[in-house]
């Protein structure tokens, strides 16, 4: 049924619009959506504090955490001095990023053999979907629940945290290596089977070849999401890192100063890694070439 007619301003074209449920459908949880948003601001509860004077200080917090960060020694455990607390804090960094690379590695690593039996193109149906299904409940529980999960046998600390998102990284990657490979044009694997080609030269001369790039990528971004997954398990998990002196900084000490401090930290090695993993992608792109 149509709706409404329209014409175009410019060309004279008659456009003609159809009722579409699904958009009516979409407008209508939108607009429920922005009331409850609404309602739930006009009625939230401040307790004494006036939510104007909220509002500023958050603001006024913000400014202060990013323009005057400032590490604490005490803090971090050693003697007052810049090298002290660049060393200590550095370790500390060091051990979150030795956590996120070694849950990749090991996701990765897992998921590329997994990957190959779960695409399509190069498995049947049965295996492929029961690869998929597996992973799709995998990818639904979040990765501080699997740590929370691993350590009941394990305790709160590393080894928790490095089977949980090791676990939750190996289905993520499953999917993402899977569609790459099944990108792959399928008149090219049956040229190759035409050939006399068997299963492990179509996938080490056509297959990885031609999906590189794309795992590359697919790595890179599981090992930020898998970094600040390790921040935020420094806390959680008690697995140690830049994470847990963020919680003592927020949680215990009320150091405005020190958060921001170690926000920056976080945000250049993540700046540092998109970087490297940039100029990575384009040396394998030249090479392809």
């Amino acid at each position: 049924m149509i709706a409404s007619v329209e014409r175009h301003p410019r060309s004279g074209a008659i456009r003609l619009r159809r009722r579409n449920p699904a958009r009516r459908w979409l407008n209508g949880v939108l607009l429920v959506l922005t009331a409850m948003t609404v309602w739930g601001v006009a009625t939230i509860e401040t307790g004494s504090v006036p939510f104007g004077e909220a509002v500023v200080d958050t603001f006024r917090y913000l400014g202060l955490m990013f323009t005057q960060p400032r590490p604490t020694a005490s803090h971090f455990g050693v003697p007052e001095g810049f090298l002290n607390v660049a060393g200590a804090a550095g370790y500390v960094l060091l051990v979150t990023l030795a956590l996120s690379f070694l849950t990749t590695l090991l996701g990765g690593v897992i998921a590329l053999a997994l990957g190959l039996f779960a695409a399509q193109n190069l498995t049947n149906a049965r295996v492929s979907n029961a690869i998929k299904g597996i992973v799709a409940v995998i990818r639904a529980v979040p990765t501080v629940l699997w740590v929370l999960i691993f350590a009941i046998g394990a305790g709160l600390g590393s080894v928790a945290a490095v089977i949980g998102m090791s676990f939750h990284t190996i289905g993520y990657l499953i999917k993402a290596y899977s569609e790459s490979f099944e990108e792959l044009d399928d008149g090219t694997i049956e040229a190759l089977r035409a050939a006399g080609a068997n299963w492990f030269q179509i996938v080490f001369q056509a297959v990885l070849p031609s999906s590189i790039t794309s795992i590359v990528s697919w790595t890179f971004i599981r090992f930020e999401i898998n970094f600040a997954v390790a921040v935020a398990m420094g806390a959680a998990a008690g697995a140690g890192g830049i994470g847990f002196n963020l919680f003592m900084s927020a949680g215990y000490f009320f150091d405005i100063r020190e958060i921001g401090f170690i926000t920056y930290l976080i945000l250049f090695v993540a700046m540092a890694m998109e970087s490297f993993a940039t100029r990575l992608k384009a040396r394998f792109l030249e090479q392809g070439s």
